[in-house]
């Protein structure tokens, strides 16, 4: 047995779409915080990273071998670690923050849809 869907009015799509005006003015801000972090974090990883990896490149392995080019990138990697794990966290919450703004830009296009039906609606009787 089928059920009806509520009627819907143009008020209450109107306040949806004042609603996700507010949620989308907040996602932006979120968006711009967690991306102004993540190049922060970026930067400070790489320049971290390249000194590391200029430092080891002028010294040698304990046995007195040097260390080749892939060693040297992984004792970087090892001794920025810390860095390199903070970078991704950063990197997960833009990602997150672009999937909410993409998700409230889908929401605006179903409310205005909405609204568009309703007004049709109205308009016929």
């Amino acid at each position: 047995m089928a059920t009806e869907a509520p009627i819907v009015t143009p008020a209450q799509v109107e306040k949806r779409l004042r609603d996700l005006s507010h949620e989308i003015d907040e996602a932006h801000n979120d968006l711009v915080a967690s991306e102004a972090n993540y190049f922060s974090i970026k930067a400070e990883y790489e320049i971290t990273l390249a000194r590391h990896r200029i430092t080891l490149a002028s010294k040698s392995a304990p046995n007195g071998k040097n260390y080749t080019v892939g060693e040297r990138e992984d004792l970087a990697l090892i001794s920025t670690e810390e860095l390199h794990f903070r970078m991704a966290t950063a990197e997960s919450l833009v990602r997150s923050s672009r999937a909410n703004v993409l998700r409230l830009k889908t929401q605006v296009e179903i409310a205005r849809s909405v609204g568009s039906n309703v007004r049709s609606a109205i308009e016929a009787l």
